[in-house]
């Protein structure tokens, strides 16, 4: 199931929404099973969460030269999810660029492709791992004035447009790039942490039926609505889960 983050430019903008690990010295080379982390939306949460099956996390950060998120961006990623999750032998970010694909528009078909070929960290016995994309250039599913800014389209991946979401920051009227790319990279991980009724069961009634898999809670970071122009012209902060949100992830293993 894929979910992305639109922005209605009118007035609103909306959340639509084979390699091998390095061996140890001494040990034989783990096979990978690719396919574990190409399953739907939201069907790891309980492993992202916990430290049942997997106490680290890996997550591997590409981005085209040029469309690099900002440290800000990343560190608060990484507090995000040390709120939220049960890691115990840490969270780390393996970060590096790559050439531009050479496209203006992406089909998430021609994003699933690029992670195909160049993913390097798949699950072990005792890490999960992410793929995050940061690509330079727009989705295909922009239509007149609605535009994507992220898609979590498998179980550990998610791509930002970050040539997009650059258009739409650091200049008067528009947010800090830092605070809008935060905004948007915890909204799709949440996503892959099972938001809204995608994977981390609802502990009440709070899902959006108007807008499906995002939060009825206008001020929650998973609700459709929570980067309007509106806000995004005065937004100085990331918007956060609200306690509905946080009760589902705590009740499918989380903080």
């Amino acid at each position: 199931m894929r979910r992305r983050i639109c922005i209605l430019l009118i007035i609103t903008t909306f959340i639509s929404a084979c390699s091998k690990d390095n061996a140890i010295e001494g040990e034989q080379p783990q096979s990978i099973n690719k396919i574990l982390n190409r399953q739907s939306t939201g069907s790891s949460a309980h492993d992202l969460l916990s430290d049942d099956n997997f106490t680290s996390m890996v997550i591997e950060l590409v981005y085209v030269e040029g469309f690099e998120p900002t440290q800000s961006a990343i560190d608060n990623l990484l507090s995000f999810l040390d709120n939220r999750t049960f890691k115990p032998n840490g969270i780390t970010i393996e970060k590096r660029s790559i050439p531009s694909p050479g496209k203006n528009i992406y089909t998430i078909e021609d994003v699933a492709d690029i992670e195909r070929d160049l993913r390097e960290k798949f699950n072990t016995s005792n890490q999960i791992a992410v793929w995050a994309l940061f690509i330079d250039g727009k989705s295909d599913k922009d239509v007149d004035n609605k535009v994507v800014l992220g898609t979590a389209y498998w179980n550990t991946s998610f791509v930002i447009y970050e040539d997009t979401v650059q258009s739409l920051s650091n200049s008067p009227f528009k947010p800090n790039r830092s605070t809008l790319e935060s905004s948007v990279i915890n909204h799709e991980f949440g996503h892959i942490l099972g938001l809204t009724n995608l994977g981390s069961p609802m502990q009440s009634e709070h899902e959006d039926l108007e807008h499906p898999k995002h939060c009825n809670v206008e001020s929650c970071l998973m609700h459709w609505t929570s980067e309007s122009v509106t806000l995004i012209s005065t937004m100085n902060s990331i918007p956060q889960l609200d306690a509905q949100c946080i009760a589902d992830l705590r009740a499918n293993g989380g903080k």
